[in-house]
């Protein structure tokens, strides 16, 4: 049939179109940065690249291989750039479009009672949900990005097409294929593993009700059925003895948003389950996903008219259960939507993400939605032509370009709002730069511009290193690069091990960009060790970057910020002990005098020396505590206790002294006067204080400080 072929050539047209502005365009520069998901896949590509290989990926929670060994080639031929991260995952995002259009032909083209093609109706809906798919504001934003789910629905969709296709009409190749992907997808992303129980639990649905006969089907279906899982667990194989021989990881992620954790939920799971469920239904048509990587905030995956048609098509798709096409839709969309449903980060939130794996079945209940509809229309009034013999008779030209043009139209329409939304709106949001930490890639091509050697190390000091992996995959310098957090509790041995693997050492450069979110005093701390252990020689300016430099450190001798520790031993009542203390300025110590002058300063630093006793179960928080002349508490700051491997006091070594290092910053407008710093160690889950043993006292005074008045 001629009609059918200009059809879905227009359809084609229209999608090609629509997929080449949405994913494709600008994508070298938008979004703006790399978030540190991606950046981690590059570096992972990086490392693959110069002959590292793996199935899994254990650093940052644990990622699947696929992503990274599609995203190596275009690293090899690109460049360590975004265009190369992001490119075959827009590719994937885009070849997902055509994979619905096709599947949708295959489940919907042919009656499931008479056997009668029925090749207009899966026309209508592949296109219809390929359409909605490619104009989708929240799948063009994940489809630029590189994300590893990207790469889940492609491979599911085709292989649903093929097995479908090959189960009909016998083709083992295709059976084989389905089943190759359907191995494959196990290497795309988490939720890629409900997949299995998937085609299981369908698979048991096409044989019952079990009556006479179903025997001898079910012996003439096994030879499929095992061409179908031999393919799939032979190309699984690796990762699955991966997961064998490493079982942590195979639930690395999932075992930190596990929602029936009772600690993460609250003791209430099934309240937080059902309120999961809940926000997750109104995402599709209501209010989604709030965060801006993911979503333009609050957008529903489906419009207004879209969401209408969405309910028709879960409506009409429980009421005939029975027929497979349809049962495979409900079961996809349910199963899929599981890893969203139960985990929880502590905030009750929809995403988008999470819920990926199910959004392809969405568009296609959706477009099933639109079909029901049609023929609803048909039925009421009958001098509306829409029908299964819509396109015979002396009309079917007319009918066949009107209906192209409809579908054609509503695509195109749409995707006008979406691209100025996107590039117009989202892609100018402020909220962005800290979304995709976009400093990292601004200061990685600062680096690159600057001249370095491998003796040379770039320290950033950064309280928050999230984003590192972009900074380490988008930087082409030869200097090592090291982001420390200068409130580490073991900050001097920390730079120390930095500058330790550099070998021939010749010169360390403290990174400060006032420019930036950074500004501040994070290069501080580290610029005062490296004070202490080494020479200063200047600092230059790089376009807002300022670059302080030191030379000739030493390496031969431990690292602290004091020159002496101050005994203070304090025995508390709960298992942990204060061995000694010391305070500065800067890199001067300040004197155990009886008053401690600090001048007009507001800062200050202090380091503790503690250790716990054999047996202690209870997590402390070390509590700092400004007192006024007259008794009244001015300023107080709370910390946590952690050892050299950020561990809480209940998992230190006993009776191992472990220093902690504080920085204090008092308020600017704090009264000149005389002030006492007192000490109170406390219990993390009960707030209970722990008191000096014999003398019962909650709080230790550590010393008297003298405050000036400032000019």
């Amino acid at each position: 049939m001629p009609r059918i072929g200009l059809v879905t050539a227009g359809i084609l047209v229209a999608l090609a179109l629509v997929v080449a502005a949405l994913r494709f365009y600008r994508l070298s520069d938008i979004p703006p940065g790399l978030y540190h998901d991606e950046g981690a896949h590059g570096v992972d590509a990086l490392r693959v690249l110069q002959g590292e290989h793996a199935v899994f990926f254990p650093e940052n929670s644990g990622r699947e291989g696929l992503i990274v060994y599609a995203v190596a080639p275009f690293v090899a031929v690109l460049g360590r750039t975004m265009l190369a991260l992001r490119l075959p995952v827009a590719l994937a995002s885009a070849g997902t479009v055509f994979a619905l259009f096709w599947l949708g032909q295959v489940l919907f083209g042919k009656d499931e009672e008479s056997g009668r093609p029925t090749p207009w109706r899966g026309l209508l809906i592949g296109g219809a949900a390929a359409g909605m798919l490619a104009v989708s504001l929240s799948q063009t934003i994940l489809g630029r990005n590189a994300f590893r789910i990207n790469l889940l629905p492609l491979t599911l969709a085709l292989c649903l097409a093929l097995l479908w296709s090959g189960w009909r009409q016998r083709s083992w190749w295709r059976i084989g294929l389905a089943g190759a992907l359907a191995g494959l997808s196990v290497y795309t992303y988490m939720p890629a593993r409900i997949t299995p129980v998937l085609f299981l639990l369908f698979g048991i649905t096409l044989l019952a009700p079990f009556r006479p006969g179903i025997s001898v089907r079910l012996r003439a279906e096994l030879p499929k059925i095992g061409i179908f899982a031999g393919a799939a667990a032979l190309v699984g194989a690796p990762i699955l003895i991966h997961f064998a021989l490493h079982p942590d990881h195979f639930l690395l992620r999932s075992s930190q948003l596990w929602l029936f954790d009772s600690a993460r939920s609250h003791g209430e799971p099934w309240g937080k389950y059902l309120q999961n469920v809940w926000l997750h239904i109104l995402a599709i048509g209501i209010r989604g996903d709030l965060n801006w990587r993911h979503n333009f905030p609050g957008q529903p995956l489906l419009s207004p008219w879209e969401t209408l048609f969405f309910l028709v098509g879960v409506g009409v798709s429980i009421w005939r259960w029975q027929r497979p096409a349809n049962r495979l839709l409900l079961l996809w969309l349910v199963l899929l939507a599981l890893p969203a449903t139960l985990a929880f980060e502590g905030v009750p939130a929809s995403n988008t993400i999470r819920m990926f794996g199910a959004t392809t079945a969405i568009y296609l209940l959706a477009a099933v939605g639109m079909w029901e509809t049609f023929l609803l229309l048909k039925r009421r009034w009958s001098n509306l032509a829409v029908g299964t013999d819509l396109f015979s008779g002396k009309h079917s030209g007319r009918a066949a370009i009107g209906l192209a043009a409809l579908l054609c139209g509503l695509i195109l329409g749409q995707s006008v709002y979406t691209y100025r939304t996107y590039f117009e709106k989202w892609a100018n949001a402020p909220e962005l730069y800290a979304a995709y930490h976009v400093e990292w890639g601004e200061l990685a091509q600062a680096l690159n511009v600057l001249p370095s050697d491998e003796s040379m190390v770039y320290l950033v000091p950064r309280v928050e290193p999230r984003g590192f992996y972009s900074l380490e995959y988008l930087y082409r310098g030869e200097a090592s690069v090291q982001v420390t957090n200068p409130l580490l509790p073991n900050l001097p041995q920390e730079v120390e091990a930095n500058l330790s693997a550099v070998k021939d050492l010749s010169t360390a450069k403290v990174l400060d960009w006032n420019a930036s979110p950074w500004h501040g005093d994070e290069e501080e701390p580290i610029a005062i060790l490296l004070s202490r252990y080494g020479r200063y020689v200047g600092n230059q300016n790089h376009a807002g970057l300022q670059i302080l430099t030191f030379s000739d450190i030493t390496l031969d001798r431990p690292w602290r910020f004091y020159e002496r520790l101050e005994p203070l031993p304090i025995v508390y009542d709960g298992g942990i002990t204060l061995l000694g203390f010391a305070l500065g300025q800067s890199e001067r110590q300040l004197p155990a005098e009886e008053i401690v002058n600090l001048g007009t300063a507001r800062s200050f630093w202090a380091v503790l020396q503690l250790e716990t006793a054999r047996g202690l179960e209870i997590d402390y928080v070390m509590s700092l505590r400004l007192h006024d002349a007259g008794g009244a508490r001015v300023f107080q700051e709370d910390k946590i206790l952690l050892d050299s491997l950020y561990t809480h006091t209940s998992r230190w070594k006993a009776e191992e002294p472990v220093e902690n290092l504080f920085h204090l910053n008092l308020p600017a407008d704090l009264a000149a006067g005389e002030y006492e710093l007192r000490l109170v160690i406390y219990e993390s889950d009960t707030k209970k204080p722990s008191a000096q043993l014999d003398i019962w006292n909650t709080e230790i005074l550590l010393a008297r400080l003298q405050l000036a008045e400032i000019q």
